[in-house]
């Protein structure tokens, strides 16, 4: 007998009727309500989680946000940075060049979802706080870096994994990139417009220097943070595309990418204000410029961990492919 066979159903006459005991088929109205239900959800379960983040963003101000024309300004200026990284690991591709579609949908995918992660983290830090000193390490490594990572691989996992032209590993890492970009950009939005409003200057600000000098120190805090978004959330990608192609090994490999760039992020959260503070005592800079010597060590670090990924990848294709050689890499 069949391991995976149902008992029953191994040892039965073929013509015995085992409807509901071993097998089952459509036969009643309410197996043909079920049937039609199923159908309505697989079809219709992707624009649910779609809309119902929308609707969460609209909740949370996401909406208001990216469009009120000077928070809009300072959320452009604030992910230059990351929009720069981003940029970088699409350039890293040796394959074939990902369709606009897939990335814009990947980006905006990842602008829904982040708000998933917003609205739960806001609720599990009230648990988190009364913990005293371990609290906050323990809620960013339990809650906001797997929350977090696991929203941003939801917005590749959702539409662009499952398209045929996602078909190579780097391929992940490049919609992990765009997935964190997105993440920040309504990430940044969101801070910027909670400065103002608290300041009291958002009603009066405009498109221009006035917007700058109101908002600048906020958005100069995003523009470094941004980065980091893009570098956890490509790493997590990469193992996301190294699983597709990996199927016996998917799960593990998946939880894998997320681990890991789950553990970097909330190490970034746990380690940043110590970090810059020790910077800034040491060396004599501003508070700012601490930060700025700490996210740049920090990112520094991680980010040539998932260069390393890509240029080893670009090493082999080159290697076992008939694809002509571009400029030398670090690892040429």
């Amino acid at each position: 007998m069949d391991d995976t066979e149902e008992p029953v159903e191994a040892a039965a006459e073929k013509s015995r009727d085992l409807y509901e005991i071993a097998s089952w088929e459509e036969r009643t109205s309410i197996d043909g309500a079920a049937v039609a239900l199923f159908w309505l959800l697989t079809r219709t379960a992707k624009w649910i989680v779609v809309l119902l983040a929308l609707g969460i963003l609209a909740g949370i101000g996401g909406i208001a946000a990216l469009s009120d024309p000077a928070v809009g300004m300072l959320t452009l200026l604030s992910v230059v940075p990351a929009a720069g990284l981003t940029l970088y690991v699409y350039r890293s591709d040796v394959t074939d060049a990902e369709p606009l579609s897939l990335l814009v949908t990947t980006f905006l995918l990842s602008i829904l979802f982040a708000t998933f992660a917003a609205l739960f983290n806001s609720y599990a830090e009230r648990y988190f706080r009364p913990l005293g000193v371990l609290g906050m390490p323990l809620f960013f490594f339990l809650i906001v870096g797997p929350g977090e990572e696991t929203v941003k691989l939801l917005a590749v996992r959702l539409y662009a994994y499952t398209d045929r032209r996602f078909d190579a590993v780097i391929d992940g890492a490049v919609y992990g990139a765009v997935a964190g970009l997105g993440f920040a950009t309504i990430e940044n939005a969101l801070y910027i417009l909670r400065q103002l409003s608290e300041s009291g200057e958002l009603a009066e600000l405009t498109i221009g220097l006035s917007a700058v000098a109101a908002g600048g120190d906020i958005t100069a805090v995003r523009a470094l943070a941004g980065p980091g978004h893009v570098i956890y959330s490509s790493i997590a990608g990469y193992y996301l595309g190294l699983a597709k192609f990996n199927p016996a090994n998917r799960g593990p490999i998946v939880v894998k990418g997320l681990l890991l760039a789950a553990a970097i992020h909330a190490t970034y959260n746990s380690t940043v204000s110590i970090g810059s503070f020790a910077i800034t005592r040491i060396t004599g800079l501003p508070g700012l410029g601490g930060f700025l010597v700490y996210v740049i060590i920090f990112d520094s670090i991680f980010g040539l961990f998932l260069l390393r990924k890509l240029w080893r990848y670009r090493r082999h294709y080159l290697e076992t492919t008939d694809a002509e050689p571009g400029e030398p890499t670090a690892d040429d």
